[in-house]
């Protein structure tokens, strides 16, 4: 694809402020100020970027357990954010979703989801909603490998092809589901040769090259608003943190991770739009240095802001 400037800029800084958003929580959990538990994605930032670029702004996301990266790429406003993550009243959730079931309903983004795999069948619900409205909005569903091995990943992706809904499925294949290797987990080499038993396509691709990854959602996200049905598309990429903050990381070694490490989704796509022309090293300095500012920021209002009402605790309670 030409590397459009005010394309690739917004691309590479919203995956710096991906990750300097999750170093900033990781600083905060560690600080014990975001409590429960949380699931980082650092290392998977070209994923989300990628796919979520691919979409228009009316368009759906439906996210997971480990999807902070998904919540920005779609546009999130980073103050009230983070003060969900403080458990804020000014937090998208007024405090009560924090990390994991952050929901930004202006920005189309569905939620994100504590279990395993529950966002693939509210996509089908998503997307038959869409198609008997008859409109051209599409919903992109995310869901990782552990996901891929549940019931529901079959019966929805099922249901998905048959009635042609508009979906886009991204299983962002981070080589673990929890502890257990995709390659104990599977028989197959990837997850989207599956697609072909349900009767869509299915495409694998280089995770961790932010432009692949537009490449590949941009072809599905086309299809599903044609008309033409689902597709599922999936990333092959690297967690570099733990599975969540308990993991002791016992079932892969150190050399494993800095092999992933030096596959750095941000540095590839800023070192080749240096490379190409496309910004030079003072901008993309610039950009770095910005993306950390929002971030400084944004904590400084999530810390402003008040806590949630004790007589208010019940509000938003429906069973």
């Amino acid at each position: 694809m030409k590397l459009q400037r005010e394309f690739c800029v917004d691309m590479l800084r919203k995956m710096y402020v991906i990750r300097f958003f999750e170093e900033m929580v990781d600083d905060l959990f560690a600080r014990g100020l975001v409590h429960g538990t949380m699931h980082l994605s650092v290392g998977q930032e070209a994923s989300a970027v990628g796919s979520i670029s691919a979409l228009d702004h009316h368009d759906y996301i439906l996210s997971t357990h480990r999807g902070h990266g998904h919540c920005i790429a779609k546009g999130a406003d980073l103050n009230l954010m983070l003060a969900e993550f403080l458990g804020k009243e000014t937090g998208y959730c007024r405090g009560r979703g924090g990390s994991m079931h952050i929901a930004d309903m202006e920005g189309r983004n569905l939620g994100a989801n504590g279990v395993v795999g529950g966002g693939i069948p509210l996509a089908v619900g998503v997307g038959l909603t869409l198609q008997m409205r008859r409109t051209d909005e599409i919903v992109m569903g995310f869901f990782g490998d552990g996901a891929a091995n549940q019931g529901s990943f079959h019966e929805a992706l099922n249901m998905a092809a048959i009635w042609s809904l508009p979906v886009v499925y991204v299983c962002e294949n981070n080589q673990y589901g929890m502890s257990m290797s995709t390659t104990r987990a599977l028989k197959i080499e990837h997850i989207a040769q599956r697609a072909a038993s349900y009767g869509m396509p299915g495409v694998t691709v280089d995770g961790n090259d932010v432009l692949a990854v537009y490449d590949a959602a941009s072809e599905a996200v086309s299809r599903a608003r044609a008309g033409d049905g689902p597709t599922l598309v999936e990333c092959l990429t690297y967690r570099w943190k733990g599975h969540s903050k308990s993991d002791q990381e016992l079932y892969r070694t150190k050399e494993e991770v800095k092999t992933w490490k030096n596959k750095d989704p941000i540095r590839r796509f800023r070192d080749l739009l240096v490379d190409q022309g496309v910004i030079n090293r003072e901008e993309d300095a610039e950009i770095e240095e910005a993306a950390k500012r929002i971030i400084d920021e944004a904590l400084e209002f999530a810390q402003a802001s008040p806590e949630p009402a004790l007589d208010t605790i019940l509000e938003g309670v429906y069973a």
